[in-house]
Order: C-alpha cells, then sequence, then structure tokens
C-alpha cells in the first residue's frame, strides 16, 4: 500500500519479539514470535467461511513476523519476494533486502495456497475487482455480514491501495506498511475503508458493484436503446462479458466500455460500475 500511518505505531500494535528462522529455497520465510499468543490469534475467528477462504486464512497466518516489502510476493509464482524502494515512503529504504510481501502479494498467496491456482495475481485494485468474486459489501455494512477469508478493501472506485484478509471478530490478518511484520489487526472502519469482497476459488462470472443513483440499464450498449431496469442506488450485480460501444460521458468521465449483466439481461456503462474503465478479468463479448 502507498498510504502508511508511523511504522512505529504499528510495531507498536504488532507486540511481538521476533526471531528469524532460516528457510530452505523456494521456501517462506518465516518468523517465531518469543510469546504464541499473536500467533494464536491469527486463526478462522468465526463461522461461515469456505473450504477455500478458511484454507486462505491460515496460509496468510503461517506468514505472521515476515516482513512487509514493497511488491514483495509479486515474482513468477506465488510466495514471498525481495521487494524494491517506494519512492513515496522514506521507510521502504530496506525492502530490497527485504524477503517478504506487500498487502497484495499476501493475499495472492493465500488464496493460491488455499485453491492451487493463481486466481489473485495482481494489486489490490485488481483483486477487489476480480472476476472470482462472488459477493461484495459496501462500508455502511460494517462487519456484519462478513466471514472470515472475505478481502477488505481501503481506497475508492478509482484505486484500491490496500487489502488484507478478514479472519472474523472484527481481526483482519494484513501486511500493512513497511518496516512492520505481517500481523494480526483490528479491522479499521471509517476513513478510507471501502467495503468487502468474497472470492470464490473457482473461475466463474465476475460479481461487480454499481454505484450512483437511478441508474439504467438499456437493452442494447447504447443510451438510445430501450431502457430495462433502474438502480436506485449502489447494486451487486453480475457481469459475464463486455465491449467498446458507444461512448458515453457522465459524472465527469467518458468511456465507451459497456457490460452485460445477464441476470438482467441488459447492459449497463462501465462508468457505474466500480472498477478501472475496462474491467480486469472480465472477458470481451463475442
Amino acid at each position: 500500500m502507498r498510504n502508511r500511518w508511523r511504522a512505529a505505531a504499528a510495531a507498536a500494535a504488532v507486540g511481538l519479539s521476533l526471531i528469524a528462522w532460516p528457510a530452505e529455497a523456494g521456501q517462506p520465510v518465516r518468523v517465531a514470535a518469543s510469546g504464541t499468543a499473536a500467533a494464536e490469534g491469527c486463526d478462522v475467528l468465526a463461522p461461515g467461511a469456505s473450504a477455500a477462504a478458511g484454507k486462505a486464512v491460515r496460509a496468510a497466518c503461517s506468514q505472521i513476523g515476515v516482513w512487509y516489502s514493497w511488491g514483495g510476493g509479486h515474482g513468477p509464482a506465488p510466495g514471498p519476494t525481495y521487494g524494491m524502494v517506494d519512492p513515496t515512503d522514506p521507510a521502504s529504504e530496506h525492502d530490497p533486502q527485504r524477503r517478504g510481501f506487500d498487502c497484495s502479494g499476501l493475499v495472492r498467496y493465500a488464496y493460491a495456497e488455499a485453491t492451487g491456482q493463481d486466481i489473485l495475481n495482481g494489486t489490490a485494485h485488481s483483486q477487489y475487482n476480480t472476476p472470482h468474486a462472488t459477493a461484495r459489501f459496501g462500508p455502511s455494512e460494517g462487519t456484519g455480514p462478513l466471514v472470515p477469508g472475505d478481502l477488505l478493501v481501503y481506497g475508492n472506485a478509482r484505486k484500491v491501495h490496500h487489502i488484507a484478509i478478514y479472519l472474523g471478530a472484527g481481526k483482519m490478518v494484513e501486511a500493512r506498511q513497511s518496516g512492520t511484520r505481517i500481523m494480526v489487526s483490528d479491522v479499521r472502519l471509517g476513513g478510507d475503508y471501502f467495503g468487502a469482497v468474497r472470492v470464490n476459488g473457482t473461475p466463474g462470472q465476475g460479481t461487480f458493484s454499481t454505484w450512483g443513483t437511478d441508474v439504467w440499464t438499456h437493452a442494447e450498449a447504447s443510451t438510445t436503446s430501450a431502457r430495462v431496469h433502474k438502480f436506485a442506488g449502489p447494486t451487486s450485480v453480475r457481469i459475464s462479458c463486455q465491449k467498446h460501444a458507444q461512448p458515453v460521458t457522465a459524472e465527469g468521465i467518458t468511456n465507451d466500455a459497456w457490460s452485460y449483466l445477464p441476470d438482467h439481461k441488459a447492459w449497463i456503462t462501465n462508468i457505474y460500475i466500480k472498477g478501472p474503465a475496462w474491467l480486469d478479468g472480465v472477458p470481451t463479448c463475442p
């Protein structure tokens, strides 16, 4: 993540005395805590998680104490790597010597371990917009509907900059910022908390969220075609494919991408879909 809290405060929150274990080549770098309370606190802490989500939680928890390293975890295969200097963060100056994960690198590793597939290879923003999503939750819903393994995100529709894995009981595991190690934290609601996404371990039609009020879908990928359905407010929708069609200007944005909603048998301009202008991972319509 690029927006960071002070390393000293985050380190104090971890409260660990850490001892490095040597690692075999190609294996995760693990760190043992002098006390086991923090490690024991990282687990599936509530019911409701799928088998894959539970495995993802435990995979992330196996990395407690490993260094945060900016760019870490984004090698050719999931797993810890040496990082790089983040030009916006002086605390990252030692990240090229620290083998570990950044926030999205940890999420990538956890779900690869859980599913046997590299389904979340990308940035926090692309992970939030993954076509493997089965449900999305807005910031106003808090943690009430969440289950362990759900991914909590921070930022906005244009840029998600941080991602963490929900454990249950108001806790999450995260690679938080340079100068700290992977830790369990209290879920941070408010501020730039943007919501959460639930991930399915098997490929499927992507679930995304609309934004705005009184947004109409259309029979064709054109605003001049018949109106089909109006979304009064933000709504979770399935998208089967997208294509370039009529350019639309709305909300100060111009975009020619349209998405097909199979449940509504209708099209919506991508302007009103949370995510990039051309949605990551969504196929082009034939």
